[in-house]
């Protein structure tokens, strides 16, 4: 068992003496009282004299009832039983103290007198074992938590229990949970008002027992009751059903209770979730204008001291070191925004921030200064205070006195407050016991700091004071010292803290004036005190005494100090007597109100003769309402925040009766979109709830109805993305305007933001809510909540004009941005034109030069490379000098890396084309200057490379390649054999699982002169892909037309076939091709307008969509028609004649889609996946070039974007709204499936074997023909029932080796195998008995088959006893896999040598073919401009060739965008698209 003093923290004990000294009469009188060991705990009872003292060393307590005057053991309690102290927060008349075993003892009259009681259980080993209810007539009603132990052989085995009692232990404690963390009542707190049943208790607990006394995290849960368990219990779900596991923690919170769980799905990376309620029924999720880095993570979030009407929460963001931002939520707790970056925090989670007491609105916080520093270098922090007056708002520097003490110059320019403002110690560094600056005194505030750019060390310090809550300051005393008001600031009390001292100072005129008191022994002070309310005239000073002064009669002294014989009358309380002021709060600042009122108090004036007395009475804030503005307000129900307005989230919900006459222009009286913040006391003024009149037309329709809303743009669209996780949308039009939807397209608004216009944005490639616009100057405009908000930063130059990306993104510090931009650049002229990049750690507050004559800078880290986070990867030209523009390739790029942020930098290779993040690799194209080939290097630690290795026949020295994905444990590359423009194709290889060596999947498939390849993964099926070949590879060549059939694999590759053509077209008619020789083709991946149509969706496993014909060869695309698989392509239908585009919607629930080929009015969709087929006509002839959802593809609301018919020069998006088809949500209920609205569906369902990858595999997909939504139904992405027996279709051919016409796999002609040998790699398991000769077939890597028939296993042999490696050599071998994973490479030959190229890579950009920009994955515009002729990506900012660079798609050039499910080359969210390398030729 841990020692007591270490379980229960700081405690206490008594000793002997007490002397009075001798004193004038109107002299304050000083009693000491000497104890052995200093107080882990020294309480007043509220508004009571009495006053204990714990001493936790020896185990005892001792009470006063004259507010330190005198001491005296408590009766009752044996000594050395004293665990814990525990006071009532209800009831200043019961206490209890926790004993070691099951006896414990309470009192009734404020710890007089003290009576035992047991418990079943000893207490917890927790802070407070009790929780209380706040009813005054239940005030004996009390949760008590205890652990119980069992002792076995060698351990003991414990677990929690929680107990119940409604007499306050008079009778014995009843049992009311087993296995429990935690059990409060609801009604616990003050300020956590509502309506629930007085008795409903939350309790955290575990949902199973555990022999070991240990439990799994997933068996946390929430429970709740309002009978003590009897009958009602009640499992906790928030909204989110089984994924409700995981429960850390439960609190009350001001106003608010609220719950955190950590997110126990595979891609949550340790991610905590935080629930509120108001009213103790109904939770929400709190959402934060962030995502991956910024993500709340266990034991690195702190909930801060909140106000009545806000939650503020303080978020560990800097993995390295204590540093956080602190974000304040709106009145229900559920929406955060920033309110302050780079917070100071300790190893504890202490936070460096708080709020004046009895003042709203008013907080002090400090903040880190040196972030750079701090997280790179392990430099001391330099602290640096900030305050708010408008509750989080805004922060301003706290603006120094301009003289010291003596009054002399402060020493620096204090109307500079960025280099002169005060600083102070605050909660990280505890000086005192209780509040750190304020007390209810009102007004004052007291603090010990500095002034000058940023804080001193504490005992270079002195001590300041403010009389009007924070706005002015005065330096009243040299050196620090610890602090105390009393009387209601009357009496201010300081004592020096950095050395031992027999002089106490005293000013009773608000610190005008000090006066010496002799404390008649010389003490360290470690503590000053008062009661809790400041209202009494006595303090209490602890202290330890000089080494001189100790007499063995204890080291440490109590002093009671009592300045009442000072005053000599008290004070006249009438407010026209003199003796008081009328002091308002917040004064001087700009704004009084907060919450809609003034605040003020009547306080003692400075000079006034007297004393306040009224000991135990707080002083009264008396509000004065103001008129109501702006900020009164927040966003009503069904309305979102918008780029500061609050507009409709869709079509308004209208009152029975309303709107029903069906008139044209018909309007109704509706919500103005706005509400009073709830507990809001504002009047008059600003009338912002006042209803206004809307149109019929824009109200919710009836049931089963479809609605749609129509904008049209004034130029033609060029870039538009969803920020992820968000119905937010924003839309770059060639005009260099930016638009904003923050309804999925339903009402859209012009961003004017000081005129500026824009080349692109960029959103986040890592954290969901953040946004950046670029300008063609220094400025960039962003955003951290999805729009709502609009601020700007100055980039260090302008954006680059050399095709390099803008900016490149951290994937877990959201604050951390590289900047590449142009310097010295002026168009004709040559100097040294170069770019530069720039680093921030402060999101543009502040910058560091990384690299001149860059090419690009990214970090190194990515989300799964795993290398240190401050560490920037650059490839950059070898002779900085000169104009960067005119480079050729004489001067050779260099890869450099460096850390932390660049600072000592290691050249990794001399020549490079490029490099790549993909998944945990990272790829770097080499270039060999002896005989002009490119190597592939690849690391896991970004320092240490090896090199990638290919088949002798098909080596890549003089072939473009594509490497395509990795996400099956293998890589997938793509080898050119035909490089004649408009005729290339090539042949598809496969590696093994470590990606070193490869063999032929497919030969002759398809590929485009940019280099992308008609290959594309299933999403959300592994291993299932659809590939288009070239038919005629010979005769193409000649004729320069490729006839082009489909493939489909659902092995990863191990075998091919045709698509099973559907028997019966859409209208019921037989397929002219009927023989064998007739299938299914589909257009590819190199054809697409906009990438983000892709087949599949993550969101409904199973379903395809495509546009092809049945025939012998692929038709041209407007011969074609559109069709649909609903079992992972084993089967197809043709669903409507034309092409068309589609899109998912509701998880499947709803598929969307507008013909291709021609104009429309109209959509098709249908609620049955494909079956049946309704029309919607939008009233608006238009070409429809793409329809979009939110990125899941979850949401039952669409956006058409096309451009009008035979007018190209503008554009139109058309909202479609299907929200009121049916508002009956679907039921999944996993434990009755057959009586709810879903099925488990395989993908083996349709293949002659019942497994895939060697297991058998179930998805829940929603019943086809039900009427009914999913929503926000989390539906569980895979259920894998068994591994199976393996078979045939779970090996592939090994290297250099492929299928002959029979499907055995064969050695090819001249070629070498590998060696049978492969002890190297199967005895590496130190269990391994035996290892297989090689064969000509090896397992494909992802299946999990088991047992069965083994053609890749030759003869077996014993494993030898020594290994012949070191385990570091297999450790590395081991972690070589998937090493080409990313890099999709493109490149060309060229007689003069190497051509100068660009790379188009990590952060999942790829180009749109047909197209001239480039998006990533994620959203953002990765590339500017491209470079005529070849679309490889651009990456960067050239608006001076935006308008006429690149070939143009006539109406609108929509161009690649993301999708966070990984859409594209690859069917994984985290590999988002293949990339491109190649070379260009200069000429």
């Amino acid at each position: 068992m841990r020692a007591l003093s270490t379980l229960y923290t700081l405690l206490f004990s008594f000793f002997l003496s007490r002397s009075l000294k001798g004193v004038r009469a109107d002299d304050p009188i000083v009693i000491s009282n000497t104890f052995a060991n200093l107080p882990g705990k020294l309480v007043y009872f509220d508004d009571t004299l009495n006053v204990v003292y714990h001493d936790s060393i020896e185990g005892t307590v001792h009470l006063s009832t004259d507010e330190g005057r005198t001491w005296k053991p408590v009766a009752g309690v044996p000594k050395g039983q004293a665990v814990l102290f525990v006071e009532h927060p209800f009831d200043n008349t019961y206490a209890f103290i926790v004993g070691p075993d099951k006896t414990h003892w309470r009192t009734k009259d404020r710890g007089l007198t003290w009576q035992s009681f047991q418990t079943p259980v000893m207490a917890a080993f927790v802070a407070n074992p009790f929780s209380f209810h706040v009813d005054k007539d239940k005030v004996g009603y009390v949760l008590f938590q205890g652990t119980v132990c069992t002792n076995r052989i060698f351990d003991r085995v414990c677990h929690d229990e929680t107990y119940y009692t409604k007499d306050a232990f008079t009778s014995e404690p009843t049992k009311l949970l087993s296995q429990t963390t935690k059990c409060l009542f609801a009604h616990s707190s003050k300020d956590f008002k509502h309506e629930a049943p007085s008795d409903l208790i939350y309790c955290l607990a575990f949902e199973t027992t555990s022999s070991s006394g240990q439990h799994q995290l997933s068996g946390s849960r929430l429970y709740s009751t309002t009978d003590f368990f009897q009958n009602d219990v009640n499992l906790v779900d928030f909204g989110v059903g089984k994924q409700a596991r995981g429960l850390v923690g439960l609190a009350i919170v001001s106003k608010f209770m609220v719950a955190a769980l950590k997110d126990l799905s595979e891609s949550a990376n340790g991610q905590m979730l935080l629930y509120v309620s108001v009213d103790a029924n109904n939770w929400a999720q709190a959402l934060f204008p962030h995502a991956s880095n910024s993500a709340l993570r266990e034991n690195a979030y702190t909930i801060v001291e909140s106000t009545t009407h806000s939650l503020a929460v303080d978020v560990l963001l800097h993995s390295s070191s204590t540093i956080g931002t602190l974000f304040v939520s709106n009145s229900n707790g559920t929406f955060f925004r920033e309110s302050l970056q780079n917070t100071n925090r300790d190893l504890m989670g202490f936070v460096d921030f708080e709020e004046l007491i009895g003042v709203e609105g008013v907080g002090i916080a400090n903040i880190v200064g040196n972030v750079q520093e701090v997280d790179g270098r392990q430099a001391e922090k330099q602290l640096i205070s900030r305050i708010t007056f408008d509750d989080g708002s805004s922060w301003t520097p706290i603006k120094a006195p301009s003289q010291d003490v003596n009054g002399q110059p402060i020493g620096c320019d204090t109307s500079n407050t960025e280099s002169c403002s005060l600083h102070l110690y605050s909660v990280t560094t505890p000086h005192n016991l209780g509040r750190v600056f304020s007390s209810t005194a009102p007004g004052f505030v007291m603090g010990v700091g500095s002034v000058g750019p940023y804080i001193k060390p504490y005992q270079e310090c002195d001590t300041f004071l403010s009389t009007d809550a924070g706005l002015t300051w005065k330096m009243f005393h040299a050196d620090a010292h610890k602090y105390e008001f009393g009387d209601q600031g009357s009496i201010l009390v300081i004592v020096n803290d950095e050395e031992a001292t027999d002089v106490l100072r005293y000013s009773y005129d608000s610190g005008q004036t000090w006066h010496d008191l002799s404390l008649g022994v010389s003490v360290g002070a470690r503590l000053l005190t008062t009661i809790p309310d400041s209202t009494s005239q006595k303090f209490l000073l602890l202290g330890t005494l000089a080494r001189r002064e100790q007499k063995g009669q204890g080291n440490h002294v109590m002093l009671y100090l009592d300045f009442a014989p000072i005053q000599k009358r008290e004070c006249d309380h009438n407010p026209n007597s003199g003796d008081f002021e009328k002091w308002y709060a917040r004064s001087g600042t700009g704004n009084q109100c907060v919450m809609g009122h003034k605040q003020y108090y009547w306080r003692r004036k400075a000079n006034a003769d007297c004393f306040v007395g009224h000991k135990f009475e707080d002083p009264v804030a008396i509000e004065e309402n103001c008129p109501c503005t702006d900020e009164d307000f927040e966003c009503d129900y069904n309305f979102v925040l918008s780029h500061g307005e609050c507009i409709p989230a869709g079509p308004l919900p209208v009152g029975p009766g309303v709107c029903t006459g069906g008139q044209p222009g018909s309007k109704y009286l509706g919500s103005s979109g706005y509400r009073k913040i709830p507990g809001n006391t504002c009047e008059k003024g600003l009338d912002k709830e006042k209803p206004v009149y809307r149109d019929c037309a824009s109200a919710q329709p009836p049931e089963g109805e479809v609605i749609h809303a129509s904008f049209d743009f004034d130029s033609p669209i060029a870039q538009y993305e969803f920020f992820r996780d968000s119905h937010t949308l924003l839309v770059r039009l060639k005009d260099q305007t930016i638009w904003q939807s923050s309804n999925e397209g339903y009402t859209w608004t012009r961003l004017d933001l000081q005129g500026d216009k824009f080349l692109a944005f960029y959103i986040h490639s890592y954290t969901d809510h953040r946004a950046f616009l670029i300008t063609p100057s220094q400025r960039v405009w962003f955003t951290t909540n999805a729009g709502q908000k609009w601020e700007s930063f100055n980039a260090p130059s302008p954006p680059n004009g050399f095709g390099l990306a803008a900016i490149a993104f951290h994937p877990r510090q959201s604050n951390w941005l590289i900047w590449t931009g142009n310097v010295n650049c002026v168009t004709g002229v040559v100097g040294d034109c170069r770019a530069q990049a720039q680093v921030t750690t402060d999101n543009g507050r502040g910058w560091q030069l990384v690299e001149n004559y860059v090419q690009t800078c990214q970090w190194a880290r990515d989300k799964d490379l795993k290398v240190d986070e401050k560490q920037i990867i650059c490839m950059s030209y070898k002779d900085k000098s000169g104009d960067q523009r005119n480079f050729g390739n004489s001067n050779p790029l260099q890869l450099v890396t460096g850390s932390p942020f660049y600072g000592k930098k290691t050249t990794l290779f001399n020549q490079v084309v490029g490099f790549a993040k993909f998944s945990e690799y990272l790829i770097v194209a080499e270039y060999q200057p002896a005989d002009g080939s490119l190597d592939l290097q690849v690391s896991l630690d970004g320092r240490n490379f090896a090199t990638g290795l290919f088949p002798p026949s098909m080596r890549p020295d003089n072939h473009a390649y594509t490497v395509l994905e990795s996400s099956t444990d293998s890589v997938f590359l793509h080898l050119t054999t035909s490089d004649m423009r408009s005729v290339e194709f090539g042949n598809l290889l496969k590696s093994n699982s470590n990606g070193t060596y490869y063999g032929v999947s497919i030969e002759n498939v398809n590929r485009n002169t940019a280099g992308f390849v008609d290959f594309e993964k299933m999403i959300g099926l592994d291993g299932i892909a659809l590939i288009n070949v070239v038919a005629n590879p010979d005769s193409a060549k000649l004729s320069g037309t490729k006839e082009l059939q489909t493939r489909i694999t659902h092995n990863d590759g191990g075998t091919w076939a045709t698509l099973n053509p559907p028997q019966k077209d859409s209208v019921g008619q037989t397929y002219k091709c009927t023989s064998t020789k007739c299938a299914l083709h589909i257009h590819g991946y190199t054809e697409r307008f906009d990438v983000r149509s892709t087949f599949s969706s993550p969101a409904i496993p199973g379903i395809l969509m495509a546009v092809g014909n049945v025939g012998e060869t692929l038709a041209p695309y407007p011969e074609s028609d559109t069709f649909i698989s609903r079992d992972a392509g084993f089967t197809w239908q043709e669903v409507h004649k034309d092409a068309h585009v589609w899109e998912f919607g509701d998880s499947g629930s709803i598929l969307v889609m507008a013909n291709d080929e021609v104009a429309t009015d109209h959509v098709l969709y249908s609620t049955d996946e494909g079956t049946s087929w309704k029309e919607y006509n939008f009233g608006q002839n238009m070409r429809v070039k793409a329809i979009r959802n939110v990125p899941s593809d979850t949401s039952r609301k669409f956006v058409l974007f096309g451009y009008p018919a035979r007018q190209n020069t503008k554009s139109i998006a058309v909202h479609l709204d299907f929200t009121q088809l049916t508002t009956k949500k679907c039921i999944l209920n996993s434990n009755d499936p057959n009586n709810d609205d879903f099925e488990l569906w395989s993908p083996a369902e349709a293949r002659a074997e019942a497994c895939l990858f060697g297991r058998k595999m179930q998805f829940h997909r929603r019943i086809r023909d039900r009427n009914c939504f999913i929503g926000d139904i989390q539906l569980k992405p895979t259920t894998i029932v068994n591994n199976c027996t393996c078979s045939a279709a779970d090996f592939e051919c090994e290297f250099n080796h492929v299928r002959d016409g029979s499907g055995n796999c064969v050695l090819v002609s001249d070629a070498k195998p590998l060696s049978i040998d492969t002890s190297a790699t199967e005895c590496r398991d130190p269990l391994a008995d035996y290892w297989y000769e090689r064969t000509a077939y090896r397992k494909i890597p992802y299946s999990s088959c088991e047992g069965g028939d083994r053609p890749d296993r030759g003869l077996r042999h014993d494993c030898p006893g020594l290994r012949g490696h070191s385990a570091l050599f297999w450790i590395f071998i081991t972690m070589i896999p998937f090493a080409f994973a990313g890099l999709a490479a493109w490149w060309y030959w060229k007689r003069s040598g190497l051509a100068r190229g660009t790379i188009r890579l990590p952060d999942g950009r790829s180009a749109t073919p047909g197209s001239g920009l480039t998006f990533p994955d994620s959203g953002p515009l990765a590339t500017i401009a491209s470079i005529p002729y070849f679309i490889i990506g651009v990456a960067g900012v050239a608006w001076n060739r935006i308008s006429n660079a690149l070939p143009r798609i006539p109406g609108i050039n929509l161009t690649r965008g993301g999708l966070g499910a990984g859409r594209g080359y690859r069917s994984v969210a985290v590999d988002e698209d293949a990339q491109v390398l190649r070379f260009e030729d200069e000429e």
